[in-house]
Parts: structure tokens; C-alpha cells; sequence
């Protein structure tokens, strides 16, 4: 179990594509950190950098005290001697190898003692509940099978850190919801330092004890879920990460709250009048129903309840002051196309400004 140390890491391709700038993140040991970002945003880059399979083109890579990346006193460690254990997306299993094999490949390579290679195998394959499969091949196993193969494989040469690269992708949504309850419950038994890409949210959700969103090869915030929720950085942040998306709307600072053009939403931060602000709400904080959740929520002007969507977990309304539109949620029996009261939870309001960072 290592901390991972991140200093300007940068990456190049020539002529002039910058898949990470600058890149500085500090991991503990023994976390669990997501990184999260849409598709070309650099995540699979970062990761190959860690685990050596890319060279970056500045910057530093430590794990606890010991460089294993630091370009300006030209040190670059080979992917062999990183001890890194790595879950690819697709998994890349050997097909003409039995699962033993699989297993035990990095042992081989290594050349450990055949004693060894057996305790070692059969001994992560019982952790993993995989025991019973050792002598079948890869198209014998199912998909979560499979999966757990390319784990034991990663976890059987014992690594400081274990990097996943969209490991739940090849999964159905039943199954991926299985996986990440036993990856989360394999780390936190392990204690081991884990990096995990992806670009699915609920991923974040379900696994990080930090998240690191990253867009075009940068940094965009890093902390804990709850406190992403609750106070992005920018207006990307606040886009990406949120489920159901948060309302972000263009309005103007006046006399103690925001006009939105036909409805004004009250304002508790310090922020100068006539200010032009990007306002954000998510829709899990402002509300439909017949009476306030909590004595300091504030009532609105009554909307027209334009659209009803269900998301299993909750439903959502669409609904409207003329020309302005957000999303709430619904506690309360309305049909499309009714009035409504609509409430907002006082501390929700986030401001942005106009180049789209927080500013309360």
C-alpha cells in the first residue's frame, strides 16, 4: 500500500494533440479514487502513464517516497519494476490458456517457483470466489467470470497499486451493479491504493472516496462526492457530475436575489449587484409539492408543470415561468400541464461567473 504523488504531468502527441497539462493530484494510501472525465479527456492516458505503459512528456510520478517518473533528473522506471497491477476493459485474457494460466502469468514471467505460483493462484482465486473455475478457458466463463480473472491476474503478483480502465464497460447493468460491490468490498479488504477510470458517473458514486474529474488532460476538481455535488468548481463540473443533470441558467444579480428573466430565485451569497452569473440548481433541491420539506425552504412564484419524467428512483418535472424552465423534483400528485407550488431548499443556489467558475 503506497500514496501516488502526481506532480505537472504532461503528455504530447505530436504535432499538437495535449491529452494531459499540468496535471498535479495527490493520492493516499490505500484510498480509492475515481477518475472520471468524458470520452478523450485523458483519463486512459494518466493511467498508462502511472502503470508505465506511456511515457509522459514532463512531470513527476512518486509512489510514497520513490520516483518512478521524474523526467527533469531523467528517471523513468520500466512498467516491470512498478509492481502495478493492471485491469484492462476488455480484460485481455489469454483465450488459449486455461484460467490458472491466466492467473499465474505475471508469476511465470517473473520466474517464481512453481510452489509458489500454486499457493499464490489458488489462494487469490479462493479470495475472489473463483476457485472452482481454474481449469475451465475464458469462453467457458461468463462475463463477471471473466472479470474476476482479469482481477486475480492484476492482485496475484501483490501490487502497490491496482489501476482499472473502465472495468465495468463489457458488463449489463445488472451485473455491473455486482461488480462494483465486490470491487469496493475486495479493496476495502485489501487496503490497497486503487485508481479506477471511467466515464460513467454511478461508477463515482458507487466506489470513490475521492473523484478526479479531468477535461482536455486537465484537472477540474478532486475531492470527495458529496462535496463535488455540493460545490463544483466550475460550470463543467457542475454539468458532468450529477444525476439528474443540475439546471444551469444565465442571470443578473440584484437587490438580495437573481433575475432569471420571468422568475427570481433569492440570494444568499455576497455578490455585487448587476453582476451577470451563470445560476446553478439541482434539480434534487428545488421541489413540487403541496407544502414546504423545511421551515427555511422558500416558495416560489406557482409554475406550469410542462413535462413528467420518472427515473425509477424519483420523478421530475419540468416546469416553467414563461420562458424559464427547470427541473424539480415531485412530491405532490400533478398532471402535465398544471399549477404548482414550487419550493427551493435556500442553500442550493450556486453562482458562477462568466467564465464559469464558483464563485458561492
Amino acid at each position: 500500500m503506497v500514496s501516488v504523488a502526481i506532480g505537472g504531468l504532461e503528455k504530447h502527441f505530436p504535432p499538437n494533440v495535449y491529452a494531459l497539462r499540468n496535471l498535479t493530484l495527490n493520492i493516499a494510501h490505500g484510498e480509492f479514487i475515481v477518475v472520471l472525465g468524458p470520452s478523450g479527456s485523458g483519463k486512459t492516458t494518466l493511467i498508462r502513464c502511472i502503470a508505465g505503459l506511456e511515457a509522459p512528456t514532463r512531470g513527476r510520478i512518486y509512489f510514497d517516497e520513490t520516483p518512478v517518473v521524474d523526467l527533469e533528473r531523467g528517471i523513468l522506471v520500466p512498467p516491470s519494476k512498478r509492481n502495478i497491477g493492471m485491469v484492462f476493459q476488455n480484460w485481455a485474457l489469454y483465450p488459449h490458456m486455461k484460467v490458472f494460466d491466466n492467473i499465474a502469468f505475471p508469476l511465470k514471467v517473473k520466474r517464481e517457483p512453481r510452489g509458489e505460483i500454486e499457493r499464490r493462484v489458488r489462494e487469490v482465486a479462493e479470495a475472489l470466489e473463483i476457485g472452482h473455475l481454474l481449469d475451465r478457458y475464458p469462453r467457458q466463463l461468463s462475463g463477471g467470470q471473466q472479470q474476476r480473472v482479469a482481477i486475480a491476474r492484476a492482485l496475484v503478483k501483490e501490487p502497490q497499486v491496482l489501476l482499472m480502465d473502465e472495468p465495468f464497460s463489457n458488463l449489463d447493468a445488472r451485473l455491473r451493479i455486482s461488480a462494483r460491490e465486490f470491487v469496493k468490498s475486495l479493496q476495502r479488504k485489501l487496503k490497497i491504493t486503487t485508481i479506477l477510470v471511467t466515464h460513467d458517473q454511478h461508477d463515482a458514486y458507487a466506489l470513490a472516496d475521492k473523484i478526479a474529474i479531468i477535461n482536455n488532460g486537465e484537472l477540474q476538481q478532486f475531492g470527495p462526492p458529496d462535496e463535488i455535488l455540493r460545490r463544483p468548481a466550475n460550470t463543467f463540473v457542475a454539468q458532468f457530475f450529477g444525476d439528474p443533470p443540475i439546471n444551469l441558467l444565465r442571470g443578473t444579480v440584484r437587490d438580495g436575489h437573481v433575475h432569471l428573466g420571468d422568475v427570481d430565485i433569492p440570494l444568499e451569497a455576497d455578490v455585487p449587484r448587476g453582476a451577470d452569473v451563470y445560476v446553478g440548481i439541482r434539480p434534487t433541491d428545488i421541489y413540487v409539492s403541496d407544502a414546504p420539506h423545511d421551515a427555511t425552504d422558500v416558495e416560489l412564484p406557482r409554475a406550469r408543470v410542462k413535462l413528467l419524467e420518472y427515473l425509477g428512483y424519483a420523478q421530475i418535472a419540468v416546469v416553467t415561468w414563461g420562458s424559464t424552465e427547470v427541473r424539480a423534483e415531485v412530491f405532490s400528485r400533478v398532471a402535465e400541464g398544471d399549477e404548482a407550488r414550487v419550493f427551493l431548499k435556500r442553500d442550493a443556489v450556486r453562482l458562477f461567473d462568466g467564465d464559469g467558475k464558483l464563485l458561492a
